[in-house]
């Protein structure tokens, strides 16, 4: 679609913003709306597992509220209390103003009762100015997220306050304009969505695929002729005969986490010994891009918990629990926090192979169940110590490990191919938006499917 822009642009008077159509307007946030901006509550009401839905900004996500996701129920009796501030109606557009996730958008597409938290800002547009979806769609553009990096500020986390949120400028078409600006986008960006969401569910199958072999390979091995028994396991099946089945305290000599820094994160050092958080253990390698680092001094305190090459580093709290990889050779020295366990493999099994089992769906399961059936919020050291293995011998592992690392370069080919054209979908997405929202391009005449 070859979308030509407007006749004549003039600038905004706003650096981050640029240019916009010559006819626009711009004008602060706060005089388009019909309401004060303003967020939920910032006391911290009792949850149940039944009530009126109490949405937080882990729900926000993609432009929409997942109910899924939110934060608990409340009672009927904090929702009026809380209603009396602000209650949800249908419209209403929510801007995560603090966390990780500051920036995110979301509409009101419902009738349904819920509430909101304190990390939410709630804009209520005018509707004789602006239309909600136009301005939902501006604040997904990257000059809008541009205004907001700009304008937060730091403490324990990012955030942006609300007298800030009021003074960011919006581009203002006619609200002829603006109806055609929303319903061009919406048709757009859905056709767009509906290619990243097949993407996407190709990722699921292709992980799906690359846990289904590895989970294979440690379980049966790669000898289809080789005899089979029954390991006594339920997670593990059946086994090769001549495979043995031990708990991983007998194939391993440490099973052991570090501690938080004395100090916590002021103990942080620009350079020195690094040391590995849970959001630096992925499944498919350490990521290194945030690594934190303490001094010398601090890692000889921390003597228990110096990594070495070899040693298998797994997730034990939080979101990431289950996540783990291995120190490679000539890693050099290291340290772990609280959030992250030390498994360091004795002679008779391999690294490698270590980190396959807990990456499968028996390693997996058995994080689970320990989950599930105690209720806590982390691994211990007595249950890792107690999982179970099936394990056959050294070289045997070592096959296996060169036969997973063969056939799993052509699921990560294919993956990384997927994740470039999501990459690109969500680029040009964000480039469109951002086009029509501040007239770099007219689509008054192009007439979106009803």
């Amino acid at each position: 679609m070859n979308l030509s822009g407007y006749p004549a642009l003039k600038s905004s008077g706003v650096p981050w913003l640029g240019d916009v159509a010559v006819d626009w307007d711009v004008q602060p946030l706060k005089y388009l709306v019909i309401t004060r901006v303003t967020d939920g509550p910032h006391a911290t009401p009792d949850i149940f597992s039944e009530g009126i839905p109490f949405v937080s900004a882990e729900a926000i996500n993609h432009g929409r509220i997942n109910f899924d996701k939110i934060r608990g129920h409340i009672t009927e009796e904090d929702h009026k209390s809380f209603s009396k501030k602000y209650k949800p109606q249908r419209g209403d557009i929510y801007l995560v103003k603090s966390g990780a996730t500051t920036g995110r958008i979301a509409i009101v597409e419902t009738d349904a009762e819920f509430n909101i938290w304190s990390p939410l800002a709630a804009i209520r547009c005018d509707p004789t100015i602006v239309t909600p979806y136009f301005l939902y769609f501006y604040m997904h553009s990257r000059e809008f997220q541009t205004g907001i990096e700009l304008s937060w500020s730091f403490g324990t986390q990012q955030n942006i306050g609300m007298g800030v949120i009021e003074n960011l400028d919006v581009p203002l078409p006619s609200l002829s304009e603006q109806k055609q600006i929303a319903a061009f986008l919406n048709w757009k960006t859905g056709q767009i969505d509906a290619l990243i969401a097949r993407k996407q569910a190709l990722l699921e199958k292709l992980k799906e695929k690359r846990i289904a072999v590895i989970t294979q390979a440690v379980t049966k091995g790669f000898n289809p002729a080789a005899p089979m028994r029954d390991s006594g396991i339920p997670c593990l099946g059946q086994v090769p005969q001549h495979w043995a089945v031990k708990r991983l305290k007998f194939c391993v000599s440490k099973v052991g986490s570090g501690v938080t820094p004395k100090g916590g994160a002021e103990a942080y050092e620009l350079s020195g010994i690094p040391l590995f958080r849970s959001q630096n253990i992925h499944f498919d390698g350490l990521r290194l891009d945030d690594i934190v680092f303490i001094s010398e001094e601090t890692h000889s305190d921390m003597s228990n918990s110096q990594v070495a090459s070899g040693d298998v580093l797994l997730n034990i709290t939080g979101a990431s629990i289950g996540r783990c990889y291995y120190v490679p050779e000539n890693f050099g020295e290291g340290n772990v926090n609280q959030h992250v366990t030390i498994i360091r493999p004795e002679a008779e099994m391999l690294t490698r192979f270590l980190h396959l089992v807990i990456c499968s769906d028996v390693g997996q399961t058995q994080i689970d169940l320990e989950q599930s059936g105690s209720g806590r919020e982390g691994l211990t050291f007595f249950a890792i110590k107690n999982f179970v293995v099936a394990l056959p011998d050294l070289s045997e592992q070592a096959e296996i490990v060169r036969k997973v690392a063969s056939q799993l370069s052509r699921v990560d080919a294919l993956q990384l191919k997927v994740e470039s054209a999501i990459a690109k979908l969500t680029e040009y997405r964000t480039a469109l938006i951002t086009a029509a929202t501040t007239g770099k391009i007219d689509v008054r005449n192009v007439k979106a499917p009803t």
